[in-house]
This record gives structure tokens, sequence and C-alpha cells, in this order.
């Protein structure tokens, strides 16, 4: 059967799209338009209120923006503290942050047993998903297949769907809370299976374990790991819960929630926005600018070879040709990120004495000279820190985490997040979001068919 357009037809629809697609830029200035709805000076224009979150990097004193040490508070609660706290007493945090979250205080030591035990109840997938809903329809993309699940769910638990009280909301948040890493395990095995020629390994549930614990013990062929293992992941899964309204896959899961629709198409829209490579993909684009520095900077200790593959990547001479160094930025932080910072120090300490330690290393490297050789090459003043996605992936491979889960595993804990956020836009929300958009076409007279 031929194509109905071949290449050159797609083309020529295409270009016509172009000609009648461009907008001047200078029109945004003119207009006043905030792209990315952000301002000229970088800080966001405001769309909401909350109570759960507060990311904070920069200080307005008399209409400039002043640099400070990032913060990142949930619920009232620095994140340094939580982390410090959990540490000190060799526990896991997650669920107490999922539950800090979504329920709006620290639970006690019963209420955090309850919670425990609602999500391992939750974690069973219901009877053929696996089959029907991956095995039949395995993808190469992880992101994608739980984006799909989760609207399959919808399909299992018709009976409460539609519901939008807070009790079948708060139901079918700790439902896809508990879900969402035993469907990201299951995808990447049948993944593995189906493209890669891989044995397939479904092991079967263990009551008890926390979140971290069940994702290591599924994906593991042998099912082993150390606790210190366990607390590394359980520390990253707590620093991705929740950061703030503002952020891409939270206001796509407030903007759908503001329509009206049901849970699970909001947090399905949520998952598709974090796929992309601009919000939860960075960390794969820091892990592939890692092996360029590593194939071109022939000594990774010499400071004067890793600058000068900076230049050649800030430049557009190496790297992917986008002139960028992943991993360094933020919209919002600029001395620090708490994030990066917490868990750079973690990391350091598991990967000393290892051979993973030397590209560690390597990273603290860039992440130390590029701010320098930015202002030198671009004439860029603005405060740059690293991010949390320059060591996340390392620390995920440290821990035997494949990269097609680097992304997944973001999702998979920022579902505590996505569903505070669910619930208070469902509480306090009350209005559609829709904001403007400037239209530019002038009126036109109709030209019938045959006078074109």
């Amino acid at each position: 059967m031929s194509k109905v357009f071949t290449n050159a037809d797609m083309q020529n629809l295409c270009s016509e799209l172009r000609d009648h697609s461009r907008i001047d830029p200078e029109l945004y200035r003119k207009y006043h338009v905030k792209r990315g709805l952000r301002r000229s000076d970088g800080t966001g224009v405001l769309a909401g209120i909350t109570n759960i979150c507060n990311v904070h990097g920069y200080v307005v004193n008399e209409g400039e923006v002043e640099p400070i040490p990032g913060e990142l508070i949930y619920r009232g609660y620095n994140i340094y503290d939580l982390v410090a706290n959990v540490t000190k007493e060799k526990r896991f945090g997650f669920e107490e942050t999922a539950y800090l979250l979504m329920m709006g205080k620290l639970p006690n030591v019963s209420e955090l047993e309850a919670f425990d035990h609602y999500l391992s109840m939750e974690r069973e997938l219901p009877s053929g998903f696996v089959v029907d809903m991956m095995m039949k329809a395995p993808s190469r993309n992880i992101m994608n297949k739980l984006a799909r699940s989760i609207l399959s769910l919808y399909s299992y638990y018709d009976d409460d769907c539609e519901d939008t009280s807070l009790e079948a909301e708060m139901r079918t948040a700790i439902r896809l809370l508990a879900k969402l890493p035993i469907i990201m395990v299951n995808a990447y095995q049948v993944k593995r299976k189906h493209f890669d020629n891989q044995t397939l390994f479904m092991h079967p549930l263990r009551p008890g374990e926390k979140t971290a614990e069940t994702i290591l013990s599924m994906l593991r062929p042998d099912r082993q790991y150390t606790a210190e293992e366990a607390q590394l992941l359980d520390c990253l899964l707590m620093l991705h819960a929740e950061h703030g309204g503002g952020n891409n896959s939270t206001f796509t899961c407030r903007v759908l929630t503001s329509s009206g629709t049901d849970a699970y198409s909001a947090y399905s829209g949520a998952v598709c926005s974090l796929k992309g490579p601009k919000h939860g993909g960075a960390n794969i684009k820091v892990a592939s600018m890692l092996e360029d520095f590593k194939t071109h900077v022939k000594h990774w200790d010499n400071e004067g070879e890793v600058a000068d593959h900076i230049r050649r990547v800030l430049r557009k001479e190496a790297g992917d040709g986008s002139g960028l160094i992943y991993g360094m930025g933020h919209a919002v932080y600029t001395l620090s990120d708490p994030r990066a910072v917490i868990l750079k120090k973690k990391a350091f300490r598991l990967a000393k004495g290892k051979d993973i330690e030397a590209e560690f290393h390597l990273l603290d490297t860039i992440e130390r000279l590029t701010p320098g050789l930015m202002r030198a090459e671009r004439g860029i003043e603005k405060t740059v820190c690293a991010n949390v996605d320059m060591y996340s992936g390392l620390v995920y491979r440290m821990l035997g985490i494949p990269e097609d889960l680097y992304t997944p595993l973001f999702a998979v804990s920022r579902m505590a997040g996505w569903a505070a956020h669910r619930m208070e836009e469902l509480t306090t929300g009350g209005r559609i979001i829709r904001p403007a958009y400037k239209a530019l076409p002038k009126k036109m007279s109709y030209v019938p068919l045959h006078e074109r």
C-alpha cells in the first residue's frame, strides 16, 4: 500500500505552515508578553497561591534580583532538615515526605505506620494488567508507558474515577503512589525482553519493603541491595518529590485539574510533561555530556584541559552543538540548588574508593569552572549554579539503575507533589486556568475555492 503523503508532500505542507507561523520576536516586547510565563529579569509570573512548597533562590531588592543560597521548603520544613533527621536516624524518609506533602503535616509513628501499610496493600497491580497493558503493547520509552498505564488504570477503578471528593482523590493518589514504582520496573523489564532480547525478570512483591527498597528489589535479578544503596535512592526520591506549583509538570497537573477532568487524566498529563528533555529528561542530557567529556578530555584531573573542552562546548564546537553545559543553571536557584548540594555530598561519600569516584570529580570540576567560563565567553553576569540533574544521573548509574529509568524515577517520586497540588487546586482553585494570547491576524475576506 502506497503512503498517502510522500516526504516531499509533507515538506511542502510544513513549508506552508512555517510561512504562516512566523512571529517577529520584537512583538513579544511590544505587547509585553511574558514568554514562558517569566519576566525579562527571569522571575516568574505569579499565577497562584500554595501552601505546599516554596522554591526560593533570590530576593528582589529595589527592582534588582539578588542571588541567595537556594532553599526548598516542603509545607514549612526545610529539605535540609528533613533529609538530615532521616539520615541521623538511619531510616527511610520518602513515605514520610509524601505524607507531609499530601496530608499537610508530618505524621506521628502510628500515622506513618498506617500510611506505609496502605502503600504496601496498594502495590499489587490489577489481575491481567501486566499482560494486557505492557506485554501486548511494549514501549521503548518507559515514560510513555507510565502515562498510558495511568490512563489504563481508570478502566480498572471506574467506580470512583469521576468522583472528585477529597476522600476519593486521596484514595486514587495513594493507589498511584504505590503502583507507579511497580509499573515502572515491569515496563522496563518488558522493554528489555521485547526490544533488547534480554532475560525477563518479574519478581513477586515483598510486603513491608519501603518504596526505595521495592524498586531495587524488583529491578535487580538477585534482589540484593545494601542499606546504604536503598537509603541513597530514598534520599533521591525525597529530593524529587516536590518543587513548587510553577514547575512545568505540576503546573500541567493544576491546569488539567482546573478543567474538571479526572485524576488519572491529570496525572498522566503531568507524566507527559515531565518526559520532555527541558524538564525531567535533563539528567539524561548530563549523562550524555559526561560521556563526551570523558572521551575528549585526556586527563580528567587537569583543570586546564577540562576548561578547554567547556569552552568548545560553549562555542558549539563540541558536545551536541547546543552550546549548553547540561546540569548548570536553574530558573529559580542562583547561588545553589539545595537538592544538588545534598545529593553531591551523599554521592561522593558512597563513591569514595570506587572507580566511579573519578567521574564525580570530573563533574565537580565542570561545575566549578563553568560559571566563570560562561561569563568570559558570553559576557553573562547571571549567577549560575549546578542543579540536581548534574549529579542525579551518575548516582543512578552508581546504584545500577539503567538510563531508561532516570526520568521515570523522577515521576515516581514527583507523584507525591502532583497529588498535593491537584487536591489543593480542587479545594482552593475554583476557576479554569486560562491565560491570554495576543492574536495577530487581521480580518480577511473569504475567497471562493475556484478563485484562489
